[in-house]
């Protein structure tokens, strides 16, 4: 990066059940007034707007952004899959750190129907051809959703390859309840035990239970970002810095090494945690909290290895001596990530940047990681793309 880039401001609100929530506009309007009124700025000193959606028809960001200003700046939309929100902060993050614009705004939401993800253009090639295909040949199970094989399959190969339990998985899963249980924005803030987990209805029989997926979920979140030079002017807070960031997309290992794992993105996100590290110049252990994609249990696990939290194969040791939680080696997902939170696409990586921004800052109230003093964002869409972030505390 370039020059300096700071994470003035950020918003969100709580997120909602498909049908018990406000008309995006509204979402999306809400958490950006709460952004402008954390950072102190109007929204006529945003100059490029970066704003991500998945579920949505072309330029249902300006149509959100219209509901706070008409400012005719340029409004560029987002459809990174379940990326989306970590692309648009990437965008904006990459405008200031190149000099383009001194400040940008991230914006993320979305409006999701009850269910299984699905496809809405089934007259064409779909971009999971090539998943689907690798999933049918690893595992099979056609009957059960895509996304539960994808991810299923993932912590299946985990499994047979190193013996891990499917009580490890729930504990994640309680892990996530107790953290969401402090957060006053998440979806499900009731503590469930290992055992609750363990008893929900089973997905895909030995490999998941309900509990251990995430729930379609509506909702909005946002970030400003900007230089330096232009929060030192405005008098803005400088107290979190983007230290490193980095977007990978799929390598041939995603199909050629035969291995679920893969499939869902491993690579992608261990290339990505290598880039930031070395460009910030730390390693794993220097991270204190992590905000990362726990779409399914199963994904939490593998991506503990493929961030380098633990080593390869040492995942369920990991969950087990209680590392991934306060009092452990890193505080892993402490908003209650995914699981507990919610996953309105759009709007995720901007729930994670806001999760660990509050951090940073010491505002995370009964959350808070005592000493927090760098953190690690890690948002991922199959499709494919990985953003990872670090930030600090300045």
């Amino acid at each position: 990066m370039h020059t300096p880039v700071y994470v003035a401001g950020v918003g969100m609100i709580p997120f909602a059940k498909p049908g018990a929530h406000e008309p995006y506009p509204v979402m999306a309007a809400t958490a950006l007034r709460t952004a402008l009124a954390d950072a102190g700025i109007s929204y006529d000193q945003i100059q490029q707007a970066y704003v991500g959606y998945v579920y949505g028809d072309s330029t249902a960001g300006q149509r959100a952004l219209y509901e706070v200003g008409m400012t005719g700046i340029p409004v560029v939309n987002v459809n990174n899959n379940c990326s989306t929100g970590s692309t648009a902060l990437f965008l904006a993050r990459q405008a200031v750190a190149s000099g383009a614009v001194e400040c940008a705004l991230s914006l993320g939401f979305e409006h999701m129907n009850p269910g299984a993800l699905g496809t809405h253009f089934n007259d064409r090639p779909s971009p999971f051809d090539h998943f689907d295909a690798a999933t049918e040949a690893l595992v099979g199970n056609g009957e059960i959703p895509l996304a539960l094989r994808y991810f299923g399959g993932a912590g299946l190969a985990h499994m047979q390859e190193f013996g891990t339990q499917l009580s490890t998985f729930a504990k994640i899963r309680a892990k996530a309840s107790r953290h969401a249980a402090n957060n006053p924005v998440a979806l499900f803030r009731k503590v469930v035990s290992e055992e609750e987990v363990m008893a929900s209805p089973m997905l895909w029989p030995g490999v998941m239970t309900r509990l251990m997926a995430c729930p379609p979920t509506c909702g909005a979140a946002a970030a400003i970002i900007c230089s330096e030079a232009f929060a030192a002017r405005h008098g803005l807070n400088r107290s979190v810095r983007i230290r490193a960031q980095a977007m990978t997309t799929d390598s041939p290992a995603s199909f050629a090494a035969q291995d679920m794992r893969e499939v869902v993105g491993y690579s992608m996100a261990q290339a990505a945690a290598q880039q930031v590290y070395e460009a910030a110049g730390i390693g794993p252990k220097d991270v204190d909290v992590v905000e990362l994609h726990d779409c399914f249990a199963q994904n939490e696990l593998i991506t503990y290895e493929a961030l380098g939290l633990c080593p390869r194969g040492g995942a369920e040791q990991f969950v087990c001596d209680g590392d991934n939680t306060y009092g452990g080696a890193v505080v892993t997902n402490p908003s209650g990530g995914l699981l507990s939170k919610g996953h309105p696409l759009g709007a995720t990586g901007l729930a994670q940047c806001t999760e660990l921004v509050e951090q940073l800052r010491g505002t995370a109230g009964a959350r808070q990681v005592a000493g927090a003093k760098i953190a690690l964002q890690h948002n991922l869409g199959l499709g494919g793309a990985c953003v990872v972030t670090v930030y600090e505390r300045g």
